[in-house]
């Protein structure tokens, strides 16, 4: 059962999603949250899964409610996904690499946001890499020169992995891309991640691409 907590100053909209994702086997709403700070102390309380998040909101925005529910949460932290109205909103960025796992609009189809909650937690992004390099050009510093430094955890199969990665290819793709199979791929890539301290390959893509490490 995945465990979810909500989080939106509409309350309308709270309750348009709670009613979209309960109608769902393995779904469980465990709680709402009005802003922010409400949504860090119900993390600590209810211990989710999953938390979707609003983006702009009273008291404590998003992107610093993921930031302290990604560094404080017990282990392991409950997956973020933001939600915003805006497809180019500076403030996702930040989000991302505050620790959140992906971003939806709001207008997103409900079949697409019940995949979203169940990918994230299986591990998988829940943005398109297009999407993502997307943001990154608008908003992220651009780095004259690849700074390898931060792939210096990896060994030189890790290496070759990650680069594959962050141009957005799914396991299933790097597994034929380098002829082995794609469990070896999932057990390489959990590895990169740790290393790396990223908690998904949302982030991992924007380490790559603000250290200049691909080309998009």
């Amino acid at each position: 059962m995945i465990r979810l907590l909500l989080v939106d100053d509409q309350e309308l909209f709270l309750e348009g999603l709670s009613m979209i994702l309960e109608s769902q086997d393995g779904i469980e709403v465990v709680g709402a949250a009005r802003d922010g700070r409400q949504a860090i102390e119900l993390t600590r309380e209810l211990r989710p899964d999953v938390a979707l998040m609003d983006i702009r909101m009273p008291v404590l925005d998003g992107v610093a409610a993921t930031a302290a529910i990604r560094r404080e949460s017990p282990e392991p932290p409950p997956h973020v996904i933001v939600l915003t109205t805006v497809r180019h909103d500076r403030a996702v960025v930040d989000a991302l690499r505050a620790g959140a796992s992906g971003f939806l609009l709001k207008d997103a189809r409900p079949e697409f946001l019940v995949q979203s909650v169940r990918a994230v937690v299986d591990g998988q992004q829940v943005i398109a890499p297009a999407e993502t390099f997307d943001l990154l050009r608008a908003f992220a510093p651009v780095r004259p020169a690849p700074d390898t430094s931060v792939l210096d955890g990896l060994t030189e199969r890790e290496r070759e992995l990650f680069a594959l990665a962050a141009r957005g290819l799914s396991n299933a793709e790097i597994a034929q891309r380098l002829w082995v199979a794609e469990t070896t791929v999932k057990t390489h890539m959990r590895a990169i991640l740790a290393k790396l301290g990223v908690p998904s390959r949302v982030q991992l893509i924007a380490l790559a691409y603000e250290h200049h490490l691909v080309e998009v």
